[in-house]
């Protein structure tokens, strides 16, 4: 749960003065309004979660498995942008915000006063240098910061609710403004329902939840494709963390707004980021204050570290795999210079201020939590519950309201999403098209018929490959097919001879293991294999068959009629097209040894 807490409970450094920023004498009313969305909303979505991806996927992959083909990815690659919007501003505002409690602390150095941008950068700079060593999340690290974190909120909180409650003026105060701006309690509901989307920060604690499902113990002898202990494990993880901070939530935002005057929330003002830290100053001395800082400011630094964290396991995971990435991106160090180059930008971008990121956090946070009450409607819904489908219908309804009326609010969330969703769109294109002619074979293959064929087919010391596309396979296919080849190649009739065909699957995947099973149909001996593109397979299957017998198989195609540019196109959408002449590109790019290549013959 502290592993988790880094990053959702570190919010409280900046929630309550965002919230009373953006809702003022309505904010315990709005952050009221966020409770509930929190406990009915994205709790039981991410208990869903974790019932449907118990290893740690998470939603994304929930989406991956729920959709097909080309729209899998699309959804993946779009949700991998508020990924990055979500992570990248947790990283840029957490410190941000932890260089706001240091300049604000009494006991700063001068020369440091008014240089937040500066200081920001020297901080995201020691993040990055961390993980340029080698950084493993510690547990145990999590586990201390986050139990004094809580602990020193707890003693600050409660002594704030104590001055509250011991000076009825000041709750008399903040009633008399809250009705005199908002007379009607309706009035103010509504207002509240408007204004609480700003204030969805911290939420992507969640899915940090369930990422961190294969730490949790799921018993001695439990079945691993049904942890029903883990699935319990995080169940009561999430729920722990969700009450802990909804109850600090509405303490917090209640006595925040009550104790301190409005325009020190504003923009350079003391409690402008640091709310509870400007209480923890004025009620608890410059000491316990000064604790309270250098607390802070280590939890938001280390909620940073976790978004690192985050980003290098999730970047990875997916679009090396779609062929989107160079391989090189699998790698953790050139993805932190990376990763660290823009956190420079967007800190440069936003002049280091903790307001103005509050709104692509949220777009971000929101997005996901969306995307995740989505995959769970989708989920329930084909496994036949109706009654679980309209609750989650309706709570991807409410959080889509919440998500539109963020964006609408302050567009910068989305606008910086759309550029994190352009680069990857246009990055994964390119790479797609760069790797397209590698083999794309994770392995290949043979069943025993297979492996039987393939020894009588090379009884006079060759392998021949006529490579067919399959469609009626029936008998006058394999007549004419192989007539055709034997006739325009030069082949002898009584030349032994294998068909190889291959069956198109999900064409948007990037690599697969090969299965060749072996067919015995019309007399003809058949090499069948499934795959998501034709001539990578081809060569990956020729390269094995050199391997295995130790000749260069020789494989026969026909030209395919069209324009080749349209050719190409359709090779890289849809694994087809113009296959000779990208079957014997694969296989130089795999074989630079022209001895040892597999021939390929075209006619």
């Amino acid at each position: 749960m502290c592993l988790t807490g880094v990053d959702y409970f570190s919010t409280l450094g900046y929630q309550p003065g965002i919230a009373a920023l953006a809702a003022g004498a309505l904010s315990p009313i709005a952050t009221t309004v966020l409770v509930l969305l929190t406990l009915a909303g994205a709790l039981p979505v991410y208990r869903r979660v974790a019932v449907e991806s118990p290893h740690g996927e998470g939603s994304i992959a929930m989406l991956e498995r729920l959709l097909t083909w080309w729209a899998a990815k699309l959804v993946v690659l779009v949700l991998l942008g508020f990924v990055a919007t979500d992570f990248m501003i947790t990283i840029t505002l957490s410190s941000a915000d932890a260089t706001a409690h240091l300049l604000e602390n009494p006991y700063a150095p001068d020369f440091l006063r008014g240089r937040n941008l500066l200081i920001t950068l020297v901080l995201l700079g020691l993040l990055g240098a961390v993980f340029l060593r080698g950084f493993t999340e510690a547990i145990g690290v999590a586990v201390v910061l986050v139990g004094i974190y809580l602990l020193v909120n707890v003693v600050v909180v409660t002594t704030a609710v104590w001055h509250v409650f011991t000076t009825p003026m000041m709750v008399r105060d903040w009633w008399d403004l809250l009705t005199t701006q908002h007379a009607n309690p309706l009035v103010m509901v509504a207002v509240a329902l408007v204004i609480f989307p700003k204030l969805a920060l911290g939420l992507s604690g969640f899915e940090t939840g369930v990422l961190v499902m294969p730490l949790i113990v799921d018993g001695r002898g439990a079945d691993e494709h049904r942890p029903a202990r883990r699935i319990r494990g995080t169940h009561r993880l999430l729920t722990t963390a969700a009450v802990i901070m909804s109850v600090f939530l509405i303490l917090s935002s209640f006595t925040t707004i009550a104790l301190i005057p409005e325009q020190d929330f504003e923009p350079g003002g003391p409690a402008n980021g640091r709310a509870l830290a400007y209480l923890a100053h004025r009620y608890l001395g410059n000491v316990f204050g000064t604790v309270y800082d250098v607390s802070t400011i280590c939890i938001l630094w280390f909620a940073g570290a976790s978004a690192m964290a985050g980003l290098l396991n999730v970047v990875p995971r997916y679009l090396p795999r779609y062929g989107m990435a160079p391989e090189w991106s699998r790698a953790i160090r050139p993805l932190v210079l990376v990763f660290t180059g823009i956190a420079f930008l967007v800190t440069i971008g936003f002049d280091a201020s903790v307001d103005a990121q509050g709104g692509a956090y949220a777009t971000g946070v929101l997005v996901l939590i969306l995307s995740a009450a989505f995959a769970a409607t989708l989920a329930v819904h084909r496994r036949g519950n109706r009654r679980a489908t309209w609750a989650f219908g309706i709570i991807t309804v409410v959080l889509g309201y919440t998500t539109v009326t963020n964006i609408v609010e302050r567009p910068e969330g989305v606008q910086i999403a759309i550029v994190f969703i352009l680069a990857i769109l246009a990055a994964s294109l390119l790479s797609r098209i760069h790797r397209s002619l590698e083999l794309r074979a994770t392995e290949v293959r043979l069943d025993p018929l297979a492996r039987q064929l393939l020894a009588e087919a090379t009884s006079d010391g060759e392998v021949h490959i006529l490579a067919n596309e399959p469609n009626a396979r029936d008998e006058a296919e394999y007549r004419e097919k192989g007539r055709s080849l034997r006739e325009v190649h030069h082949l002898g009739e009584r030349t032994p001879t294998l068909f190889l065909e291959v069956t198109l699957v999900d064409t948007s995947e990037f690599a697969a293991p090969l299965d060749v099973v072996g067919e015995r149909r019309f007399g003809c001996r058949i090499l069948k294999v499934r795959s998501p593109t034709v001539p990578n397979t081809v060569a990956a299957v020729l390269l094995h068959l050199r391997d295995r017998t130790g000749k260069r198989p020789h494989v026969y195609f026909n030209w395919t009629e069209g324009s080749p540019l349209l050719q190409r196109v359709k090779f890289l959408a849809f694994g087809v097209g113009e296959i000779a002449p990208v079957t014997r590109e694969v296989l130089r790019r795999a074989e630079p040894d022209p001895v040892r290549r597999p021939i390929v013959h075209v006619a």
